[in-house]
């Protein structure tokens, strides 16, 4: 029998009506199968840690993505796949950091959530959770796992973890995969697209968790009429180690002379600054017009098709490696798992 270990953080999928209140309150996932009876159907042995006290997404920090991985890592040899449930507002942060935090992965793990409590009639829980433990325990002919990385299932799709972001507060299908294709699609059946799914070394080391994650970065979003003022707040902070930079279509930013300045006083002062586009759809290319070209020369790093909340994940985990410089700017430029389009490494 197959195995998946569920681990609930918190977030709108564990909720269901108190009849005495008539409040929301989670239930006790350790009865799981009487709240999902469709789950004994698949004959998947399923696992249950609820963390506590419960956390709501929009309080997660880099320790949280530590609890989870570490949750990962105790129970690795135990189960076939892992399913985490979460949150929707910072799903795609998580989702992206384990993806680079979970070194040498082989098997699932599988981030969903819901827009409805499980506990409500009209849940879209239920269906997400159901179908992300099938995934999650999911092997090829040869034992080997189907899907053997972070991903998020939502709504029928299931997407790179580390390619995702959510895009919409109301409707279930409410994450995006705006620069890559969906890993797999639920109907009547489940189709993988095989062709996109990383496939894993079979040489690669044991796996093992990257605990450390800087938090010393910035996010500087470029909007028309920015002043000197707000730049140098964040580009001169003398704490922050890296920068986030929103930039316009592929890749630009003004051509004032105090904002070059600006850029090149951080980068010269060891700051690192990556430059991804503000757009959904799209990629950093700095080489088309003049003002991404004045960027690069002054050695701002290109980010690609990378996602904002992939940009910001990556940036906290290379940081965190107490690498030098260089190879920080080197790694953040090349895909180290599938979350640009540069290769597939």
């Amino acid at each position: 029998m197959n195995s998946v270990l569920l681990i609930y953080t918190g977030g709108t999928i564990g909720m269901k009506t108190n009849p005495a209140t008539g409040t929301l309150a989670p239930f006790n996932f350790d009865q799981i199968e009487a709240e999902v009876p469709e789950l004994k159907k698949f004959g998947i042995k399923v696992d249950t840690i609820t963390f506590s006290p419960l956390i709501d997404s929009s309080n997660i920090t880099p320790a949280e993505w530590v609890r989870m991985a570490l949750a990962i890592k105790e129970n690795y040899d135990k189960y076939d796949g892992f399913v985490v449930l979460h949150g929707t507002d910072t799903m795609s942060y998580s989702a992206s950091a384990l993806s680079f935090m979970l070194q040498n992965l082989d098997k699932p793990v599988i981030l969903t959530g819901s827009q409805i409590p499980i506990g409500v009639p009209r849940t879209d829980g239920k269906e997400n959770l159901i179908t992300s433990v099938e995934i999650a325990a999911a092997k090829r002919n040869d034992e080997k796992a189907i899907v053997p990385e972070v991903c998020i299932y939502f709504e029928n799709h299931l997407f790179r973890g580390n390619r995702t972001s959510k895009y919409s507060a109301d409707h279930f299908n409410a994450f995006r995969s705006y620069n890559y294709p969906p890993l797999a699609e639920a109907g009547i059946d489940i189709k993988y697209n095989i062709p996109y799914i990383r496939a894993v070394d079979p040489f690669r080391p044991h796996f093992d968790v990257v605990t450390e994650m800087s938090e010393n970065i910035a996010v500087l979003r470029l909007y028309p009429g920015i002043s000197k003022a707000s730049v140098d707040s964040i580009l001169g902070n003398p704490d922050i180690e890296g920068v986030i930079l929103e930039t316009y279509g592929s890749g630009n930013a003004p051509m004032f002379d105090w904002f070059l300045d600006s850029v090149r006083e951080a980068v010269e002062r060891g700051v690192i600054i990556l430059n991804i586009t503000q757009c959904s759809v799209g990629t950093v290319n700095m080489g088309i017009y003049d003002t991404g070209r004045a960027l690069g020369a002054i050695g701002v790093v290109g980010g690609g098709d990378m996602t904002f909340e992939t940009a910001v994940t990556k940036m906290m985990y290379l940081l965190g490696k107490s690498l030098d410089k260089e190879e920080v700017k080197k790694q953040l430029s090349i895909p180290l798992r599938g979350e640009m389009t540069h290769g597939q490494m």
